[in-house]
């Protein structure tokens, strides 16, 4: 197992197979009446895609097959069957699964990822999405030829407290922590996952604005708790208890409009927890009814730091146009973490017409920020986090790349849980997956170990390309990687005779 230069051991990667009967993949498999149990079969795929039967092999594991493509190797089945009783077919399912943003391969790559902590040996794409724009238009440039060092001799911590003030100096050895998703947005189940999986990895996982349930106590010291616009849940006795408290001026999925939790979804423990009515509708104002300048943003954060003297300041902010001068503002009220919410995030709770009408793109964002922190003289004195569709290990060093020095995630971590992008998260009982539920029986569909272990996995896995990333940049560290802008190009504009080294 890897470590960083603080001695952080990983956890250890294990098989953590779907939790349905039949997990969705790009293949179906079909074993016809003809066939006579031979069981080669079962002996030739070294995937374990074929179990034993009772009268004939059971193509058990479909979504590890390697489909078509496997014909040109000497154990593809349908060619070596005597019998020729085995056909293959794509999967109806699969290609209805979905959106431009995750399409199903990325869906697929994902589960895979979670299930086994590598990257697909199946023909899926596992780095970009088919969005037409943002990330799925960016490409890293290589140098032709490098590889780099040893893995285990390059670092992927990043410090959250650049400051040098007295508060304590905070490494966390991936470049990445769990955003926001608060309790009746997403079930308990769920919340303990990310909040166990977090601790495993030495990182943070953030409360949302629902309030701190008592079943996340026991990882205190891996939470960060969520002071929103509605003070939902906010007490002073949850903020004492916490490494570092975060401030959610705006969300870049719905900027200007706060948060929203329908009334389906507040049931009688969350309205507790919120301090509202079960069955009412809960609505977040828009702004900070008390903040309207950098000198209220100061109280403020001044108001967290007399509270807990210990604690780290975090500002998220979505991305206007004027985001550069708002993270200056938030630097000089005192933050130590600013974390840039582009407008690609957030559940299917979100409305499409501010997701894709009103924020910044993240991408456009990070470098204005980034270059003119460096104008200011203060880049190396603040963190920065970018989160808003931060989808692959490939997304996260592209952020970085433009400006980041590291991202908060959300969605991935749902998807790692088994969610198909239904966009139904608003409804009580609109996720069938038991992930964005408050209904009491869906929510049993998850056992935490499992869920636990998925998300274990798949960030497990996304450090080993960040660290092939970087090996192939002769880079030690993943703070070299960046603002570094060269290591990018942009399909559009990309002039192919002007390039030198591989893209990818």
């Amino acid at each position: 197992m890897a470590t960083e230069t603080n001695r952080f051991v990983f956890p250890e990667k294990r098989e953590t197979p779907s939790r349905f009967r039949n997990a969705i993949g790009k293949y179906r498999i079909t074993i016809a009446k003809a066939c006579n149990n031979c069981g080669l079969c079962i002996e030739l795929c070294p995937y374990g895609v074929f179990k034993k039967g009772l009268r004939k092999p059971k193509p058990s594991c479909d979504h590890l097959c390697l489909g078509f493509p496997c014909s040109k190797n000497t154990f593809y089945c349908v060619e070596r069957c005597p019998e020729k009783a085995i056909s293959l077919a794509v999967n109806p399912s699969f290609e209805i699964l979905g959106d431009k943003r995750w399409p199903a391969e990325l869906l697929a790559s994902t589960w895979h990822m979670a299930e086994t902590g590598k990257i697909p040996h199946q023909d899926l794409n596992y780095k970009t999405g088919n969005s037409s724009g943002g990330f799925d238009k960016l490409r890293f440039v290589f140098p032709e030829g490098k590889t780099g060092g040893k893995s285990d001799e390059i670092s992927t911590a990043i410090e959250l407290n650049r400051s040098g003030d007295s508060r304590p100096r905070i490494t966390i050895p991936i470049p990445l922590y769990l955003g926001g998703m608060s309790f009746g947005s997403v079930s308990i189940a769920t919340m303990l996952s990310r909040a166990r999986a977090a601790t495993a990895l030495n990182t943070f996982c953030c409360t949302g604005e629902g309030g701190y349930p008592d079943e996340l106590i026991p990882y205190d010291n891996h939470i960060i708790t969520q002071v929103a616009t509605g003070l939902f849940g906010v007490r002073e006795e949850t903020i004492k208890r916490v490494r570092i408290v975060e401030f959610k001026y705006a969300q870049g999925a719905k900027p200007g409009l706060g948060g929203h939790l329908l009334g389906d979804k507040v049931t009688q423990r969350v309205a507790q927890m919120r301090e509202a009515i079960a069955g009412s509708a809960l609505f977040s104002p828009f702004p900070f009814h008390s903040v309207y300048s950098v000198e209220d943003h100061k109280k403020h954060v001044d108001w967290i730091k007399e509270i807990n003297q210990k604690a780290l300041v975090s500002v998220k902010v979505s991305t206007p146009t004027d985001v550069d001068m708002v993270v200056v503002g938030s630097y000089y009220a005192g933050a130590h973490i600013v974390q840039l919410d582009g407008s690609y995030g957030g559940t299917g709770a979100a409305p499409d017409i501010s997701k894709k009408n009103i924020a910044m793109p993240i991408e456009y964002a990070l470098p204005k920020v980034h270059k003119f922190l460096l104008e200011e003289g203060i880049r190396d004195k603040i963190t920065i986090i970018a989160s808003g569709g931060i989808r692959t290990a490939y997304d996260m060093a592209k952020a970085i790349a433009m400006g980041a020095d590291g991202v908060c995630l959300g969605t991935a971590d749902l998807v790692a849980l088994e969610c198909i992008r239904c966009h139904h998260c608003e409804s009580g009982r609109g996720c069938a997956r038991g992930i964005a539920t408050t209904d009491f029986e869906l929510v049993k569909l998850m056992e935490l170990e499992w869920g636990t272990q998925r998300i274990i996995n798949m960030y497990e896995a996304w450090r080993d390309q960040l660290v092939y990333i970087l090996k192939r940049f002769d880079m030690k560290s993943v703070t070299e990687l960046t603002g570094r802008f060269d290591t990018l190009v942009h399909l559009d504009y990309m002039g192919k005779e002007e390039i030198e080294g591989e893209i990818e």
